[in-house]
């Protein structure tokens, strides 16, 4: 059995708890917390509840930590703090960070002789594969990737971090014509701007100041500032009623040509539709958790992203069982 810890026990940590459950090959052995674990009330019975000061207590009791923190401010920290102790998987997406996080993750891990395996999810993640798949497969070619319409955890994290906010939620919305454009095989130059919409609906302080949260929000650089940013101020009960759910998903299209002269014209889509954008990121979590015990029981330490790891190693099945069933 693989003996797994959770760090963060929000919406994306009961989003693991619930993914472990699928997966008979691994067991859930505490749920590390910043709060005071006796306000912490899991679904798992008889798995402890600790508090992170008591963390590496736990380091030869868990195969792999996965970390659950938010990518503005927790997972910069977190993740090469315990990769010194830990296997670790977290989700890192502020994308114009990753090769910053990468170095800091990697040096922690191959000192401790640890895997830590960063930026996993649906994007980063799956997308990123398919992004690499279809690089190689049509190097004569345009790539683009369309989010949404859904909820962005890291985006609407990033709105509750601002001063003065209550609560939030950030939807990222494609361009529909921009959209029809690349499925048509027009090859358009996109900025992101051009791509996509953010839309966020806020719960403000009271006394708060809204104007000085709207601008904040706008100009937040790696996560507003480039698009067209709509802000909507509501109350706390209109945020429950009508944005309670995470729904999220989109598109990664590939356009390249093939023949002496590019004759022919290919199209290659991949596409989610989520109702769950936690819960869907915590399966790939807890698949990448395998590969990174996996990984280290061979020997291999240091920083790994989903794009170097085999696909082999991320399912409970034989290598002979996906060959029979899947090739």
């Amino acid at each position: 059995m693989i003996r797994v810890g959770i760090y963060g026990y929000g919406n994306l940590g009961k989003g693991v708890e619930s993914a472990i459950r699928q997966n008979k090959d691994m067991e859930l052995v505490a749920v590390f917390t910043r709060r005071d674990p006796e306000s912490v009330k899991i679904r798992t019975q008889g798995v402890a509840v600790c508090h992170i000061d008591d963390m590496v207590g736990y380091k030869d009791k868990i195969d792999v930590m996965i970390l659950c923190g938010g990518s503005a401010t927790d997972l910069p920290v977190q993740t090469p703090e315990m990769a010194k102790h830990f296997n670790v998987i977290d989700s890192f997406d502020t994308h114009a960070r990753i090769l910053e996080h990468f170095a800091k993750v990697d040096t922690s891990a191959k000192e401790s002789g640890k895997v830590a395996i960063i930026s996993v999810g649906w994007d980063p993640g799956m997308f990123s594969l398919m992004r690499a798949y279809g690089l190689a497969v049509l190097p004569d070619g345009k790539d683009y990737t369309f989010w949404g319409k859904g909820v962005s955890q890291g985006h609407s994290d990033a709105i509750r971090r601002v001063e003065g906010v209550l609560d939030g939620k950030q939807y990222t919305i494609p361009v529909e014509s921009a959209l029809n454009a690349v499925r048509s095989g027009k090859n358009p130059d996109l900025t992101v701007r051009e791509k996509h919409v953010r839309e966020c609906f806020v719960v403000a302080k009271e006394g708060a100041d809204k104007a000085r949260i709207e601008k904040e929000i706008k100009e937040m650089k790696n996560y507003f500032a480039d698009y067209d940013t709509t802000v909507h101020f509501i109350t706390k009960e209109e945020l429950d009623r009508d944005h309670s759910g995470i729904p999220h998903g989109g598109f990664v299209i590939r356009s390249g040509k093939t023949g002496l002269n590019g004759e022919n014209s290919h199209i290659i889509e991949y596409s989610l539709k989520l109702d769950s954008n936690p819960e869907f990121t915590s399966s790939v979590l807890v698949a990448y958790a395998r590969a990174a015990v996996r990984l280290n029981s061979e020997g291999v330490s240091g920083c790994k992203t989903v794009l170097d790891i085999a696909p082999s190693y991320l399912t409970i099945a034989s290598k002979e069982e996906l060959y029979k069933t899947l090739l």
